[in-house]
């Protein structure tokens, strides 16, 4: 668990450096991260602290891909965590036919 820990806490504060880096790249006309790289940040669990930082320097938001997909890989990621600290049975949150 503490591993765990120290690895979101690395992945969210990677994920709010490159945001903001992408950020200062835009205003100076530089190159740019590339999206695939923010939407991997926020997959492995970045996703959090990009959105919020997104919002913070208003970054992006203007982008639906952005706007909606973080705060849904945010809900897919916390689905995830309770499925595997509660040891639900996957089969169990299928409807019965």
């Amino acid at each position: 668990m503490k591993f765990f820990i120290l690895y979101l806490a690395a992945v969210s504060i990677l994920s709010c450096i490159v945001t903001v880096h992408d950020k200062i790249s835009a205003k100076k006309g530089k190159r740019r991260v590339p999206e695939k790289i923010l939407f991997l940040l926020a997959a492995v669990g970045g996703s959090a602290t990009m959105y919020i930082t997104m919002l913070i320097i208003r970054h992006k938001t203007r982008h639906k891909r952005f706007m909606i997909g973080l705060p849904a890989i945010f809900i897919l990621q916390c689905f995830l965590l309770i499925l595997v600290t509660q040891k639900i049975n996957v089969s169990s949150l299928i409807l019965p036919f």
